[in-house]
């Protein structure tokens, strides 16, 4: 099962990429979490991909695609994953359905901007990129770019929307009936085919 969770920052993403982890079984990845462990290293590419989330911005399509098809090729998600914040953009999103086959359930976690904010500034402010004007500029991002996955995913049949400002348990109910019923479909199909 290969799962991509899409939301604008503080709808709950890794929250329920956490949840669904536990309930399927296989590993959660975040593009965020190896775009900032990558901020760390001391490497001129460590240092520009540190200045460019730190700005709002981000990474190129080509960077990001690199990064992390690279890190889907390891064993641990030889079986499946369940991906967040993954693909941005409709290039990314036509590359990454190479390297699937096809076979990503897109869930997107919905929610409105004044919702996300809200949730974004109870949080512990721990990190350099959380700062307000990096935060809108990331949200103006994900309705500029990510929209359009969402309408190249939506053409496919293989985008399920979820509310998002449900309770977290709701939410998980919401996506793992999606899930199901797209892998239902998806089952059909392959037995039609195979006939």
């Amino acid at each position: 099962m290969k799962l991509v969770l899409i939301g604008i920052q503080g709808a709950g993403k890794s929250t329920q990429g956490n949840l669904l982890s536990e309930k399927y079984n296989i590993p959660y990845l975040s593009s965020g979490h190896i775009f900032r462990q990558m901020a760390k290293s001391k490497t001129a590419l460590g240092r520009w991909v540190k200045e460019t989330i730190n700005a709002g911005f981000l990474i190129p399509d080509d960077k990001a695609l690199e990064v992390v098809i690279e890190y889907l090729k390891k064993p641990e998600y030889e079986k499946g994953f369940i991906l967040d914040g993954f693909p941005r953009t409709v290039p990314q999103a036509k590359a990454f359905e190479k390297f699937t086959q096809g076979e990503e359930i897109v869930i997107l976690i919905d929610v409105s901007d004044k919702e996300a904010l809200w949730r974004i500034s109870g949080r512990e402010a721990d990190r350099e990129d959380e700062t307000l004007k990096a935060i809108r500029k990331r949200i103006d991002l994900f309705h500029e770019k990510t929209s359009k996955v969402l309408d190249y995913y939506s053409e496919r049949k293989h985008l399920a929307v979820v509310d998002g400002e449900q309770s977290v348990q709701a939410v998980f109910n919401g996506i793992v009936a999606k899930v199901e019923q797209i892998s239902a479909k998806d089952k059909k199909k392959s037995k039609k085919t195979a006939k």
